[in-house]
C-alpha cells in the first residue's frame, strides 16, 4: 500500500513546523516528508491537500462509545465512524457501559469489537471499581493485562478516599493513569445546571463549583499522600484551574483536561431550557471560560477531550429536570477547538494539535502526535478556510444531541489515516 498526500501545508516534527510539503506513507508508518515533486514511484492512493494542512491525527481521552448495554444511543461502528470524521485517529472509551468494563472479559469484548468494526484504534480505561459502585476495587492488575491504558469511574467520582488511595497505588504498580470524576455528590445532587443567578431565574436546582473544586482539592492530597500522579477530567471552573495549577507549581504529578463547551459556552445557553445544554459538569460563567482558557494557554491543563455522550432523542426530549447529561462531541473536537481557540487568537495551530493530540497520548503512554519520517502513519488533512454550521443531518452519531448545532464554525475535516488507510474521506 503506498499513498501520497501532496499540496499541504504538513504540520511536522516535535517542533511543529508548518511547511508545504509532500508526505509518502508505506504500509502502516511514513516512509518519507519532503518538498512537492520530489517524491517518485507509483501510488494506490492519491490525496490532493492542496489549501489544508496536514496534521497528526487527534486522540481523544474520553469518549462514551456506550457499547455494549445502549446501543441505542452509540456502537463502537458508529462511534468510530464519528470519531474519524472528526479527525480522530485513536480514543480512549469510559467503562460506565452496561455491563460496566470492571474485568478482563469486558475488555477483551470491547478490543474484539473494535478489530471487528471499529474505524479507529480505541485504547479502553476500565473502571475503578466494581460496578462503579465505590465499594470495592476492581481488579486493576487483570484490567491494566487485558489491555486498559489507565482506569476511571468516570460518570461519578470515587468518594470513599482511602478506595481511590489505594486505586493509586495500585495504577502506579501497574503504569497506568488514573482519571477522577470531581463532583462532591453531597454538594451536587437533584442539580442540574451551574448554581447562580441564572439558575436561580430559571428555577432550577443549581451545582455549585465548590463541588468540583473540593473534590480536585481532595485528589491532589490523596495523589500528594500516595506519591502517585492523578488525572482530573472534564475541568470546567475557575477553582479547579487554580487548584490544579499550583499543585503542579509544588511538583505534583496532577494532569487535567477540558472539553471545547467549557471554553465556548456558559450557563447561559441553558436560559431556553434546551437540554442539549444540560450536561456534567455544567456549563459555568465567563470568568470560567476565561480561567479554563487561561489554563490551556500556561500548561495548567494539557489536553482538551470531546467527552463524547450520546443520548438518543426520547431520552433528551424530556423536560430539564428529567433529561439525561451529555453532548456528544466527536466530530466537531478539532473545529470548535479551532473556532475559539486558534481564531480567537489564544493559541497556534501547533499548540492546537498538541493539546487535541500528542499530549493526551502522552498521558496513557502511547505514540500519536507526531508527523516524522519512520513514524506512525495517523493522519489528519484539515481545511482550515472551511466554514460550515452543524446540522443534524450532517452527523453520523447515532445520536444528534450536539450543543454546536447551527454554531458557525470553521476547519473541516477532509480525511483521515489511521494506520496508513484512508478510513474517512470528504474529498
Amino acid at each position: 500500500m503506498a499513498l501520497l498526500i501532496k499540496g499541504g501545508r504538513v504540520l511536522h516534527g516535535k517542533k511543529y513546523a508548518l511547511e508545504k510539503l509532500d508526505v509518502v506513507v508505506e504500509g502502516t508508518r511514513i516512509k518519507t516528508i519532503a518538498s512537492g515533486g520530489s517524491q517518485k514511484g507509483t501510488f494506490e492512493t492519491v490525496i490532493d491537500a492542496t489549501g489544508c494542512v496536514v496534521v497528526p491525527g487527534l486522540f481523544d481521552i474520553h469518549v462514551h462509545l456506550r457499547e455494549p448495554g445502549r446501543e441505542d444511543a452509540e456502537t463502537i461502528a458508529t462511534g468510530t465512524r464519528a470519531a474519524v470524521k472528526g479527525g480522530v485517529v485513536a480514543l480512549s472509551s469510559m467503562p460506565n457501559t452496561k455491563p460496566v468494563i470492571d474485568n478482563g472479559g469486558m475488555v477483551e469484548f470491547i478490543l474484539s469489537q473494535v478489530e471487528e468494526v471499529g474505524l479507529c484504534n480505541v485504547h479502553p480505561f476500565g473502571a475503578i471499581t466494581k460496578g462503579l459502585l465505590g465499594e470495592e476495587m476492581a481488579e486493576i492488575g487483570e484490567l491494566a493485562e487485558a489491555g486498559c491504558v489507565g482506569i476511571t469511574d468516570d460518570g461519578r467520582p470515587v468518594m470513599n478516599s482511602v478506595i481511590l488511595r489505594r486505586s493509586l497505588e495500585y495504577a502506579k504498580h501497574f503504569n497506568i493513569l488514573v482519571m477522577e470524576h470531581c463532583e462532591d455528590i453531597n454538594l451536587s445532587e437533584g442539580g442540574v445546571m451551574n448554581e447562580g443567578a441564572t439558575s436561580t431565574r430559571l428555577g432550577l436546582k443549581g451545582i455549585p463549583s465548590a463541588s468540583e473544586a473540593i473534590l480536585v482539592a481532595r485528589d491532589i492530597h490523596l495523589a500528594r499522600l500516595a506519591g502517585t500522579g492523578i488525572h482530573i477530567a472534564h475541568v470546567s471552573c475557575a477553582e479547579s484551574v487554580e487548584l490544579i495549577r499550583q499543585a503542579r507549581r509544588e511538583g505534583l504529578d496532577v494532569t487535567a483536561h477540558t472539553c471545547p463547551h467549557y471554553f465556548s459556552l456558559t450557563e447561559e445557553n441553558c436560559a431556553d431550557f434546551d437540554t442539549r445544554f444540560k450536561i456534567n459538569p455544567p456549563l459555568r460563567t465567563r470568568r470560567d471560560v476565561e480561567a479554563v482558557i487561561a489554563g490551556l494557554k500556561d500548561g495548567t491543563i494539557q489536553a482538551i477531550a470531546s467527552d463524547h455522550a450520546p443520548h438518543p432523542g426520547y431520552e433528551k426530549e424530556k423536560d430539564f429536570n428529567n433529561a439525561p447529561f451529555g453532548t456528544i462531541g466527536l466530530e466537531t473536537l478539532f473545529s470548535v477547538s479551532y473556532t475559539y481557540l486558534v481564531e480567537k487568537g489564544h493559541l497556534s495551530l501547533g499548540e492546537l494539535i498538541k493539546l487535541l493530540s500528542f499530549n493526551p497520548a502522552q498521558l496513557v503512554k502511547l505514540d500519536y502526535g507526531v508527523l516524522e519520517e519512520g513514524g506512525s502513519a495517523h493522519i489528519a488533512v484539515i481545511d482550515l478556510n472551511a466554514e460550515y454550521s452543524l446540522s443534524p443531518e450532517d452527523i453520523v452519531s447515532k445520536s444528534k444531541n450536539s450543543v454546536f448545532l447551527g454554531v458557525p464554525l470553521k476547519g473541516a475535516v477532509r480525511a483521515t489515516i489511521v494506520d496508513g488507510k484512508v478510513v474517512y474521506s470528504a474529498f
